[in-house]
């Protein structure tokens, strides 16, 4: 996750929008995103899809 969020910092607003605290968390750079998605309990297929669209540049 915490790569994630490097590369591509407008990935950030997508895990705060989910619910996500990824965002300095100690354990995000060793998480992966389905890591993530089994910890949080969250859709995975509604978080991947908002990933790529942020990383794409194509989320609002």
């Amino acid at each position: 996750m915490d790569e994630i969020m490097r590369l591509w910092p407008a990935t950030i607003r997508v895990v705060l929008d989910h619910g996500l605290l990824c965002v300095g968390c100690p354990i995000a750079p060793f998480h992966t995103v389905e890591d993530a998605i089994r910890a949080h309990k969250i859709d995975g297929d509604d978080f991947r899809d908002d990933l790529m669209k942020a990383i794409r540049g194509q989320r609002g």
